[in-house]
């Protein structure tokens, strides 16, 4: 088994995550020239001074650290002169820190950084969604060294998971703790949202409709909860015996002990306790990181800035937010799913 862990820049992670089969650690700056999969303000603000050196503590735990150039969009941008000139100076500086990898999701960038950079391993992220066979090979003609499959799709299909790994050579990544909607009919708009707000130069401002709805459809009906495409430690070994042994375990905005829990479990294959704590991507049972969450300067910084919406229009969804645990850790669960009584029922 490998591990691949989100980071929320803690020092104290990495000390706590050595004894579990951790091989990677995943994240980014809050913003850069070609954004991510997670919105400036869901992630811990840092320098690039701080980000080197926890990829040096990394390394001394012996542990790498793979860098996430994962937007779905960067409005054309790599394709002119002034977004080369920036993501070059970008990658000139992730290999001067000694970054071990990246994941993109454009395959200009696959093509570009193979080519440019050859020391870099180079990831595809789940918003490539690769769902198939043929859409696997294609990346791995591109270069991809590994790829991480599209969990919506895959997850739940051990004939198609099995087909995949037998198309390609490269290394298999799998999502293990989604808890997106099954066929999740948001995700690719979802995928954009979060990639513009998370550039440099754009406006970090986002209300993130998809994340509401989402949440919204769950509260309605809590079967959603069990129909997402999450996979249960104690189920890992069906996985392990179609060929896949590198999993990735989200979330970067998650609280330290959140990410260590995640870590044992999954490296134990046994959790007694809320489903939800593994696998959802708010409402933790710990503590969350004091970046303002959940203060009013917060708010209105990223959600509700009066300049540019109508903050009393806007209170429904924060009081949904509220409601599911979005903004400060709840005293009790929104949802309790007992995960070991799932243990017979697939």
């Amino acid at each position: 088994m490998r591990l691949s862990v989100a980071t929320n820049f803690d020092d104290a992670l990495v000390e706590q995550l050595r004894d579990f089969p951790v091989v990677e650690l995943f994240g980014k700056l809050a913003s850069d020239a070609v954004g991510g999969g997670r919105a400036t303000y869901m992630l811990r603000r840092l320098g690039k001074r701080r980000l080197a050196e926890h990829v040096r503590q990394a390394h001394a735990h012996g542990i790498g650290f793979n860098y996430l150039l994962n937007s779905a969009c960067t409005a054309n941008e790599e394709s002119t002169r002034r977004g080369q000139e920036r993501l070059t100076r970008l990658l000139d500086w992730l290999g001067e820190v000694a970054v071990d990898s990246v994941t993109v999701v454009l395959p200009f960038l696959c093509r570009l950084i193979k080519r440019r950079y050859p020391k870099f391993k180079v990831k595809v992220g789940v918003f490539a969604g690769v769902d198939d066979a043929i859409k696997a090979r294609a990346w791995e003609d591109l270069g991809a060294d590994a790829i991480t499959l599209d969990s919506h799709a895959v997850n739940r299909d051990f004939q198609l998971l099995d087909a995949i790994r037998k198309s390609v050579s490269c290394d298999l990544q799998l999502l293990v703790n989604v808890n997106c909607l099954s066929s999740c009919p948001f995700a690719r708009a979802h995928m954009v949202a979060l990639s513009h707000a998370s550039q440099s130069g754009r406006s970090p401002f986002l209300i993130d409709y998809c994340l509401l709805l989402c949440s919204a459809l769950k509260a309605s009906d809590k079967a959603h909860y069990i129909r997402s495409n999450w996979i249960r430690p104690e189920d890992l070994h069906i996985y392990e015996s179609l060929g896949y042994d590198l999993f990735k375990i989200a979330e970067r905005d998650a609280p330290t002990a959140t990410l260590v829990r995640r870590a044992r479990a999954y490296s134990e294959r046994l959790y007694n306790g809320n489903l939800l704590d593994l696998v959802q991507s708010y409402a933790y049972p710990d503590p969350l990181p004091d970046r303002f969450r959940g203060s009013w300067r917060w708010r209105l910084r990223f959600f509700f800035p009066p300049w540019r919406v109508n903050p009393i229009r806007s209170l429904a969804l924060l009081r949904l937010a509220q409601a599911e645990g979005m903004l400060s850790r709840p005293k009790t669960p929104p949802v309790y799913i007992d995960n070991r009584k799932l243990d017979r029922s697939f």
